[in-house]
Order: structure tokens, then C-alpha cells, then sequence
């Protein structure tokens, strides 16, 4: 019986969450980094949703072009990303405002903005309130950002002028 989690690339939660499941089932499970599915949204899908939940987008650039990083973009981003920031919304009650999506412009990486997992939002007082009150302080990021992880295993790092939220699940 296979009892390995191929993890590498997986998020410590979600690992978690596999191992969690042979062992509970004792059936054999392996997963590999990328075989969790990943459902992508259109611009128009992923701004439906959140204009549906009370959450606003604005951009330098006044556009929603991908290729263009003075846009903010909602082309390719992940539905788990889309939902994470609904739950957040309905969680804090705090007004949420995108202003950064899946434009080029941003750091590279398998858990980046292009690759559908990060959004970048406006820093209010009631936001930065509720994930300082409500998650766990993990320390600096390597750039220096504090950084406070969910229960669900997302990550809100305070870059200073704007919260950059990485959603590895919908949970808040």
C-alpha cells in the first residue's frame, strides 16, 4: 500500500490534509504537485462574483488587461482565489477593494499573481484589523513583510501600501 504524499510543491495544509486521508481511509493515495485540479475563471466570471459579494477593483491603468501591469486583471485566476476573497469579505464585514489580479508585473513563482493565486488589496483600517486580530502572526517573509497565516493555510503579507493575499484554498 502506498502511504507517500509527494508534497513539494503542495502547501503544508493541503499535504496535511492528503496524509490525513490515507491514513484515515488506509487506502493508498498518492499526489503529485500539480495533480490538484485548478478551475480557472474568465475576467468577466471572477468580476461577477466579486462585484456580487461587494467587492471593488481599480487599477492605475483603468483597464483589466492581462499583458499590461498597469491594469488589474482577473483573466486565468483561480476560483479558490475568488471564493477566498468572498469568504474574507463576508468573514470581516470590512470593505475589499482589488487592486492587484493576474497582470504581468508581479513576482514569478507556482503561487503567484499570474498564475491565479494572489490578489493584492487596498489597505484598510477594518481589513488590517480582522487579519491581525483573527490569524496567526507567522513572521517576515523573506523580503521583510510580516506576514499572517488563516486558519486554512492562506497567507496575508502587509507590503506596506497594500495587503498580498496568496489563497491556496477558499477559506478566509
Amino acid at each position: 500500500m502506498a502511504d507517500t504524499v509527494t508534497r513539494s510543491r503542495l502547501p503544508r495544509r493541503l499535504a496535511t490534509v492528503a496524509v490525513t486521508a490515507v491514513l484515515a481511509t488506509g487506502t493508498a493515495l498518492v499526489v503529485a504537485p500539480d495533480a490538484l485540479a485548478v478551475t480557472k475563471l474568465s475576467q468577466s466570471t471572477a468580476a461577477s462574483r466579486l462585484a456580487a459579494a461587494g467587492i471593488t477593483h481599480s487599477s492605475s491603468g483603468g483597464c483589466t488587461t492581462r499583458s499590461n501591469p498597469t491594469c488589474t486583471s482577473y483573466e486565468q485566476i483561480n476560483s479558490t482565489t475568488v471564493a477566498g476573497a468572498v469568504t474574507l469579505r463576508n468573514a470581516s464585514g470590512c470593505a475589499i477593494n482589488v487592486t492587484g489580479g493576474t497582470e504581468v508585473g508581479h513576482a514569478s513563482g507556482t503561487y503567484s499573481h499570474y498564475n491565479g493565486y494572489k490578489i493584492d488589496i487596498t489597505k484598510y483600517t477594518c481589513i488590517g484589523n480582522y487579519i491581525k486580530g483573527n490569524f496567526t502572526y507567522v513572521g517576515l517573509r523573506g523580503d521583510g513583510y510580516p506576514q499572517w497565516r488563516a486558519a486554512s493555510g492562506n497567507l496575508y503579507c502587509d507590503e506596506g501600501s497594500h495587503w498580498d493575499i496568496t489563497y491556496y484554498t477558499s477559506g478566509g
